[in-house]
């Protein structure tokens, strides 16, 4: 029996889907597999809530590490969100064609930019800023970390807003219009709402890229091991002590399972942050 184009090309995209899938698989049973050593030693609780990172001393406390990568995501995405909606309802709604057709190209060309470049900008121009700003000793701090990983999220949260905001059925805005309300009215209270199942979908990928990113935050963050108290002191991301430490850790020692287990604790945290932000967007897709 002969096969249909159809089918040859439904068992190749399964087959491209299962190769996929195990790869994923594969990565994550490697790195449960790595740090295992040091979660059956050590146990997790006092990885994750332990405040001492000393390796020369066998202690693994990651919790600096975690506080730090949380604070500088929830940062950029406070600085990045409200930005990038805006210009998304500016692209779609309000600018005219010509810019339009110069703006969005612009903007899709940042997010091909290395994170090494952002990251050498962010050094020269955004820790002096901060440091000449706030008089402080030096500039790399988390405030730094937040502001160069807004810049680097924001063409994501742009682009899937503004194609959001676009994919909204005109009737929406005709409609609403039609009954009176203003231009500010029906893009607040029709068109955003309508759009938001996609908004909450790029600040999803933007924060995916913005607690996995790692030669930007090395240059800007300070890299010391500590807590911070605000955000105006230097800490150090879980990205940047794997980065950092790896090239010194002897292969199958303790502290090469501990910065696996960082890996471990980052993928956690992606996770969570995944699964809260889809239950959320469940539940608004529910009420609307």
């Amino acid at each position: 029996m002969s096969l249909r184009y159809e089918d040859v090309v439904e068992y190749i995209l399964f087959v491209f889907a299962v190769t996929a899938s195990l790869s994923i698989l594969l990565i994550i049973l490697f790195l449960f597999n790595e740090s295992f050593t040091l979660f059956e030693e050590r146990g997790i609780a006092s990885i994750v809530f332990g405040t001492d990172w000393d390796p020369g001393n066998n202690e693994f406390g990651a919790f600096s590490f975690i506080l730090c990568s949380i604070c500088i995501t929830v940062g950029s995405l406070v600085i990045a969100v409200p930005l990038g909606v805006s210009c998304a309802i500016l692209l779609s709604e309000i600018a005219p064609r010509w810019a339009k057709r110069v703006l969005r190209p612009s903007i899709e060309l940042l997010a091909g930019i290395p994170s090494i470049v952002y990251g050498l900008f962010a050094l020269v121009v955004v820790v002096r800023l901060i440091k000449v700003s706030f008089h402080l000793p030096t500039g790399e701090t988390l405030l730094a970390g937040s502001v160069t990983l807004a810049v680097m999220i924001l063409p994501i949260i742009i682009s899937i807003s503004q194609d959001s905001l676009e994919a909204v059925p005109k009737t929406y805005k005709e409609g609403s219009l039609a009954l009176g309300a203003t231009d500010w009215q029906t893009i607040r209270n029709v068109l955003l709402p309508s759009a938001m199942p996609g908004v909450m979908a790029g600040t999803i990928l933007g924060m995916g890229r913005a607690i996995g990113e790692t030669m930007a935050v090395v240059l800007v963050l300070g890299n010391v091991e500590k807590i911070p108290s605000s955000l105006l002191e230097p800490g150090e991301a879980l990205t940047s002590a794997i980065l950092l430490e790896m090239g010194e850790a002897i292969v199958g020692s303790m502290h090469y399972s501990a910065l696996f287990a960082l890996g471990v604790i980052l993928f956690f945290i992606v996770l969570v942050m995944s699964l809260t932000s889809n239950i959320l967007l469940v539940k608004y897709r529910i009420r609307k």
